[in-house]
């Protein structure tokens, strides 16, 4: 698929602007990156710098223990069927930038 050779830097913006458009952070967006990915600050600056590709992105990335309760629809798509184990932590990504843009408490967001 197209999305996996695809940068975690070229989306980046795209996601930056979608959660700052509804008066969130850049800074809360790292924070829920760094939450699912296992990644430090620098480690996800130097992705993004990199032009690391999202099936490199989550291939080095510890995906966090609790990723499997991040459940519900993105794109029409239930997060929890997806069957390709990337495509999956794809949408898990989508699905918490989306609720990031959509105001829910970071406790919720980070399913603490």
């Amino acid at each position: 698929m197209k999305i996996f050779t695809t940068s975690v830097g070229d989306v980046y913006p795209l996601y930056v602007a979608k959660v700052e458009r509804k008066g969130r952070r850049a800074a809360e967006l790292d924070e829920v990156i760094r939450w699912l990915t296992g990644f430090t600050d620098a480690e996800l600056a130097q992705h993004l710098a990199d032009g690391t590709t999202f099936e490199d992105f989550f291939a080095a990335a510890t995906l966090n223990p609790d990723a499997k309760l991040i459940t519900g629809v993105v794109c029409g798509v239930r997060v929890e069927d997806v069957e390709d184990p990337l495509m999956q932590k794809i949408r898990y990504l989508d699905k918490l930038v989306d609720e990031l843009a959509r105001g829910k408490a970071m406790e919720t967001i980070l399913r603490s």
